[in-house]
């Protein structure tokens, strides 16, 4: 199997989870995310080898999520619902490659296209929590949230996310993701290079009312929108310069960090 998904697969599965229902969050609850904190702060202790040890407790914190109709919880908190599942997941998806001597995610078959949880009537894979769920919110910034357990993907945080702090949460992601490598700005080579989460997901940016979006962005149109979160120096060069926008390799080696 190859070490880069290929892409009729991957379109063909994100066609396919048009087919869930679309999101509908009507309440004002939320959802305690506190079992996947310990989780979390096992990788941020140990790494990704500690990951096939904490398999039983990402199932049980699925096994607790399934319980709740995340349409029943506020906007915000069923956003945070889906995103925590979905890195739960991806976290479970990475320890059974940890556990299994697997050099990537991708080796490991049918991993995002298999079923992972059963919310509400509905059986869903990883991708259609993605794509079906979770890009329907118009929320952008999610793509410096989810994680895949690869080296090109945003680190995860350090806590679950919440609704009452999402925003600002998101915020800090997409700060983070950029600085720690999502892009790189060369002020002397007039390049812009941005991870290649951007060229995959760039309309999204440019045109988050229409998300899940299929089309890419027109790259003088995404650098705007993401020079947003870029240092304040670097914001300034990107407005008054418009570089030259280059797209980075990604490494879809087996990995797993905390930020």
């Amino acid at each position: 199997m190859a070490d880069q998904p290929n892409p009729w697969r991957v379109a063909w599965s994100i066609l396919r989870t048009r087919r869930t229902r679309r999101p509908n969050p009507s309440g004002s609850g939320g959802v305690d995310h506190t079992d996947l904190a310990e989780t979390l702060s096992a990788v941020a202790a140990a790494g990704i080898r500690s990951l096939p040890n904490h398999r039983p407790a990402l199932l049980a914190y699925r096994d607790r999520l399934e319980s709740t109709d995340p349409n029943t919880l506020s906007a915000g908190g069923a956003l945070a619902y889906w995103i925590n599942l979905y890195n739960a997941g991806a976290l479970t998806l990475a320890g059974e490659a940890q556990g299994t001597g697997r050099a990537t995610v991708l080796r490991i078959p049918g991993g995002f296209t298999r079923r992972w949880a059963r919310v509400a009537g509905e059986e869903l894979s990883l991708d259609d929590i993605e794509h079906g769920k979770i890009r329907r919110f118009g929320e952008p910034r999610i793509h410096g949230a989810l994680v895949c357990g690869s080296a090109s993907c945003p680190t995860l945080r350090y806590a679950p996310y919440d609704g009452e702090h999402l925003d600002a949460q998101l915020d800090d992601q997409m700060r983070a993701f950029l600085a720690g490598g999502g892009a790189r700005v060369d002020h002397t080579g007039g390049t812009l290079q941005l991870s290649r989460i951007f060229l995959w997901y760039g309309g999204d940016f440019t045109r988050p009312r229409s998300m899940p979006t299929v089309l890419p962005a027109r790259k003088n149109r995404l650098a705007a929108v993401v020079s947003r979160w870029l240092a304040e120096d670097d914001a300034g060069w990107v407005t008054a310069t418009r570089p030259k926008v280059e797209f980075a390799r990604y490494d879809w080696s087996l990995a797993c960090a905390i930020a």
